[in-house]
């Protein structure tokens, strides 16, 4: 027996309760809390701290056998340089091989280490790399299941593809080359100054004259450039999403032949989009040459001051050598620690739109100690009850804008087995109220009730499993048509689907088909027709066996024909469940033992087919308009 609800044995709640895959980020966009971010990367990234050290000792002596090696082979040209001038002037015994085969056997062996170490750390961080990619794809998988249907109503899907894809793979690509790049780059930077003042301070301080100079161009030419890869970046999204676009609904563009302003529009956004790419590429790749002409005009200077004291006898040959590769190395780690300034910023923007994502508010949290449904043959208890499917609507309020309520003061009873059709114009209410009963939504004001227990005292998906949903937008994913139908039941058997196909009046089309149930359905499902479709989803919905129906004009795809044998399917499934019907087509809910009859938001009529009738009211016009022929030829008829 179904219970009011003051026989409810848990508290009611009173009112009140309650951008296109490949657009990769430029290095001109920037986090908007760049330290916060970068602190919650790093935080994130703490739990591979063991990885993380075993990347940073061996990158670091990786760079310090890499760096040692030019003061060697400077000993080499030195031994080289005595030689033969010894062997010119002859006062000596000339080049010693045996010394410096030596030196190259050592030298060999620190590239080799080094080198060695290099593969090591490159290793290590690609598996962590890979790893944080891993679990955040996880976790925004995860996110999207547990985000409140509002979200996706205000949100476009491109925007959330684009969190999985383009902000994680940016954030992995940047993490595997950047992070061995800060610190090998930081390491040659003091390595190669420690051995450079060790050779000589005079200069070490001449070529230290080039840094002020390389940082004030690369600091105007990233200002320069980076309006344009900001213009790139939007355009780019543009072009993907007017593409997108004119794919998915190609077929009414060529309907209304829009491909002429479709290819307008695209040219425009790829006009722009070809200007500002030009653009930035021209003045970014223009960094390498500017670093490459400053770092000659060190070089020069240098070799100057470097013949000048070895004239002097206050330098050797072979040190020259060495200070020279060490100028030569000097401006590479330079100019990487510029480019890693974009790249965390690209890296930093890209995780800040990641946590973003990740810190949205989920839907509301479940009871702490949920009603279960109790679907074996035990006694009821307060926590596990069976469900007969009796509904009430006390005195519900909702608006999917806390602002603007469009639900108001909904209230009727349903006993279990009834069969409710819910009828009104378009935007009356009728499918927010689906919504609402599926806990899609949680009310603003009063409550629903199940059997007398307010819905939001269930877990989400004991409430969920009562229900079967046929909806108006058919809903079919790229598998067989076996496993389509098999979502309603997931361990369903194969003469289970059968059976189901059959009641939906599925299985005798099916069998036409190329490889009947093992047909996989398209991308786009349109290897079946729009009735079909429907029709596979309530044989999706026959086979869940649900307490509870929720057909939201789930005929109005099929022809009159099918339409038939599919209500007598319906007729069968909905004995003994309490069904709701959303139609238009008034013609089809006659029988129902309740028709609720909205408009605004509200319960203007309610009762069955015939004492609606008889009271002439607003469901007869509705009923009757249905009947009329509209005048097609206007005020010429």
């Amino acid at each position: 027996m179904s219970k009011t609800p003051s026989e409810t044995r848990r508290p009611m709640r009173g009112p009140g309760a309650g951008h296109g895959p490949g657009a990769m980020m430029m290095s001109g966009e920037k986090a908007k809390d760049f330290k916060g971010t970068f602190k919650k990367l790093i935080h994130y990234m703490s739990r591979y701290k063991i990885s993380m050290l075993i990347v940073f000792f061996f990158a670091i002596a990786s760079t310090i056998f890499s760096i040692v090696g030019p003061k060697i082979l400077g000993k080499v040209t030195t031994s080289l340089f005595t030689g033969l001038m010894n062997q010119i002037t002859g006062t000596g015994k000339g080049i010693d091989f045996g010394y410096i085969g030596n030196i190259m056997i050592w030298l060999s062996a620190l590239y080799i280490i080094s080198a060695l170490f290099t593969y090591i750390q490159g290793y290590v961080m690609t598996g962590v790399s890979m790893k944080v990619t891993y679990n955040l794809r996880r976790e925004i998988a995860a996110k999207i299941q547990k985000l409140p249907f509002q979200y996706y109503d205000t949100t476009s899907n491109g925007e959330v593809l684009s969190h999985i894809t383009n902000d994680v793979d940016a954030i992995s690509q940047s993490l595997n080359q950047s992070v061995t790049q800060i610190i090998t780059s930081v390491a040659t930077i003091i390595g190669i100054l420690i051995m450079m003042f060790s050779i000589s301070w005079q200069m070490t301080l001449v070529a230290l004259c080039i840094i002020p100079i390389s940082m004030g161009f690369i600091v105007m030419i990233v200002k320069k450039s980076q309006k344009h890869f900001k213009a790139q970046q939007e355009y780019l999204g543009h072009v993907n999403g007017h593409v997108e676009e004119m794919y998915a609904s190609h077929v009414v563009v060529k309907a209304f032949n829009g491909e002429e302003d479709s290819a307008n529009t695209f040219n425009g956004y790829n006009e722009t989009l070809f200007s500002s790419a030009w653009k930035s590429q021209f003045l970014s790749g223009m960094m390498m040459p500017v670093m490459s002409f400053i770092g000659n005009l060190g070089y020069v200077a240098v070799c100057v001051l470097g013949g000048y004291l070895a004239a002097n006898g206050r330098i050797s040959v072979g040190d020259i050598q060495a200070f020279i590769q060490y100028v030569r190395q000097f401006t590479q780690p330079l100019t990487q620690v510029a480019n890693i300034s974009n790249v965390l910023q690209q890296t930093t923007a890209a995780a800040e739109r990641v946590f973003a994502f990740l810190d949205l508010p989920e839907e509301v949290a479940e009871s702490k100690t949920p009603i279960c449904i109790n679907t074996s043959s035990e006694p009821d208890t307060e926590l596990n009850v069976h469900i007969q499917g009796s509904v009430q609507f006390a005195h519900v309020h909702f608006g999917y804008n806390p602002d603007k309520i469009i639900i108001n003061d909904f209230s009727t009873s349903i006993k279990p087995g009834q069969k409710i059709a819910i009828v009104g114009p378009t935007g009356a209410g009728k499918t927010t109220i689906v919504k609402l009963l599926m806990r899609f939504y949680d009310v603003s004001q009063g409550a629903i009730l199940v059997d007398g227990y307010d819905i939001r005292d269930f877990a989400r998906n004991d409430l969920r499993s009562l229900f079967g949903m046929v909806l108006q937008d058919t809903w079919l994913y790229n598998a067989s048509i076996a496993d389509n139908i098999r979502y309603g039941k997931l361990n369903a058997s194969e003469e289970e689907v059968i059976a189901a196909a059959k009641a939906a009046q599925v299985d005798h089309f099916v069998r036409t088909l190329p490889d009947g149930y093992q047909m996989v359905l398209n991308e786009e499902v349109s290897n079946v027709s729009q009735g079909q479709k429907q029709l596979l989803t309530i044989a999706r919905a026959i086979l869940a066996d649900p307490q509870i129906l929720i057909l939201d004009e789930a005929t109005s795809s099929v022809d009159t024909r099918t339409e038939i044998l599919i209500q007598k399917a319906m007729d069968n499934l909905m004995k003994g469940r309490t069904s709701f019907v959303i139609a238009h087509r008034l013609s089809t809910i006659r029988d129902a033992d309740l028709i609720l009859v909205m408009r605004d938001g509200d319960i203007v009529e309610q009762g069955s087919h015939d004492d609606l009738i008889g009271k002439n009211g607003f469901y007869a016009n509705l009923y009757n308009s249905q009947f009329e022929k509209p005048n097609l030829l206007g005020a010429n008829s």
